[in-house]
């Protein structure tokens, strides 16, 4: 989304030194802020940051920490998302080398998240070798994931690393149009998979020319698509997000075209019965803004600790770096609680990079000035759009994607996790697969391997609960 616009204005920085992770240093990377960078497309591939927002000597950044934990490697070009699941940080990219970088990274990076240290990579997503860029990933349970990208929904076998086919359903009907990259109309830009989420028994995933797509996990099917008419004949898909008390909430396009028009609903999904609901997001307001145009993973996110969605949204998704919004999703109102354009910083959001933090519902956002000045800064706000700190970059032109952050150390093992045989006096409530401790705000879920899971959307089993210092089992 800004190729285009750089040319002579970069060329300052044609042979400026990289800065990578300090390669004597031991980094904890449990505990901090991880930026996935785009990076400077033409010159170098993409590239992971490290942030620890509360370092107390104030050395906050670890820079480009994948080539710094593995020389010689990197990751692929345009590198837009990635997931820590069960301990692993999944990076996923639209190619496997950027035209002027040296080293051909992958499409496909899995890497140890506590250590950076690569543990697999894979040039292709579509075992045949035909076209199909890396868009999102998503774990589906301790053995299998979800990689989206331009042509399908892929499952990959997390104990292998073996992509193992295509979930039915969710092909690009445009796929083998033999149009060339740079053709708007073709295969790459319409009929993509994007943003996935899981809620109970299912997946729900953007399909850019289809809607929702709702996918049987057990089956690797689609089984019910939900598209977007509800709301206007031609409407299509942005993302989707699932929300703290378990409701799963879509963005909407204007149409399935890709050029970032959006209209201003979001709408409602019960995972359960699939009903839906059209909610405005109010007069003078904006909606989310969508990017199917050149795929990112939009800014629509949801919080873990409020039942609350934040977006970025302006008159078009072209011109939508200024405002931030936060939507209720109990009284049903949005407001807008960032105006970049009110301060003489003239700072702006770039692209869609921002997200919740899970632990603290702090908002980490990427800002920049204009495409042609390699000045960049995290900021962090609190929930509610007060600034609390801004975070200065070494110069680069780092295009961040987003926001990735890594669990606490005693998430990626059930040590010390103990199951009393007595039953403890703590108020924990399990509603439609969520669960609830009324009165302690460190509530951690696990699985009997020890696997962490997020507290929404359990799929039906066995599983042991730490409210503070109390644990129990409990039954979904």
């Amino acid at each position: 989304m800004k190729k285009q616009l750089l040319i002579t204005a970069l060329l300052s920085l044609a042979f400026a030194p990289a800065a990578y992770a300090d390669d004597e240093t031991e980094i904890d990377y449990t505990k901090g802020v991880f930026i996935v960078n785009e990076d400077w497309y033409g010159h170098q591939n993409s590239t992971v940051n490290y942030l620890l927002p509360d370092e107390e000597d104030g050395d906050c950044w670890h820079y480009r920490v994948i080539q710094a934990e593995n020389p010689g490697k990197e990751l692929g070009c345009t590198n837009q998302y990635g997931a820590i699941w069960d301990g692993r940080f999944y990076l996923i990219a639209k190619q496997e080398k950027d035209p002027g970088a040296t080293v051909t990274g992958g499409r496909i990076t899995v890497a140890d998240a506590k250590t950076m240290k690569i543990l697999y990579q894979n040039t292709v997503i579509d075992p045949s070798g035909k076209q199909c860029d890396g868009r999102g990933f998503l774990g589906v349970d301790a053995h299998k994931g979800y990689i989206s990208s331009s042509n399908g929904i892929w499952i990959f076998d997390l104990d292998n690393y073996e992509v193992k086919g295509i979930v039915e359903g969710t092909g690009n009907p445009n796929a083998g149009d033999d149009k060339p990259n740079t053709d708007p109309s073709g295969s790459l830009y319409k009929g993509q998979t994007g943003s996935m989420v899981r809620a109970g028994n299912r997946v729900f995933a953007a399909h850019q020319q289809y809607g929702l797509l709702v996918i049987d996990p057990a089956a690797d099917k689609v089984t019910d698509v939900i598209p977007m008419t509800m709301v206007s004949e031609k409407a299509g898909i942005g993302s989707v997000v699932v929300a703290k008390d378990g409701s799963v909430w879509a963005s909407v396009a204007k149409d399935t075209k890709g050029d970032g028009s959006a209209l201003p609903y979001i709408v409602r999904v019960d995972p359960g019965t699939l009903e839906t609901e059209v909610v405005p997001v109010g007069d003078g307001l904006y909606p989310p803004a969508n990017s199917w145009y050149a795929w990112t993973p939009d800014g629509l996110c949801a919080s873990y600790r409020t039942n609350s969605l934040y977006w970025n949204g302006g008159k078009n998704s072209w011109f939508s770096s200024s405002t931030i919004f936060k939507f209720d999703i109990d009284t049903r109102t949005t407001t807008k609680i960032i105006d970049l354009s009110e301060d003489e910083e003239n700072w702006k959001l770039y692209g869609c990079s921002m997200r919740v933090h899970p632990q603290t519902d702090e908002l980490y956002v990427s800002l920049y000035h204009i495409f042609q000045d390699p000045t960049y800064i995290t900021r962090r706000y609190d929930a509610d759009g007060n600034k609390l700190r801004d975070y200065a970059m070494i110069s680069n032109y780092w295009f961040p994607s987003l926001p990735v952050f890594p669990l606490a150390p005693d998430n990626y093992s059930n040590a010390g996790v103990s199951v009393p045989d007595a039953d403890r006096n703590i108020d924990i409530r399990v509603e439609n697969g969520c669960v609830y401790a009324d009165g302690c705000s460190d509530l951690r879920i696990y699985t009997l391997d020890g696997r962490q899971m997020p507290s929404q959307n359990l799929a039906p089993g066995i599983y042991i609960v730490r409210a503070g210092n109390v644990t129990k089992k409990i039954k979904i």
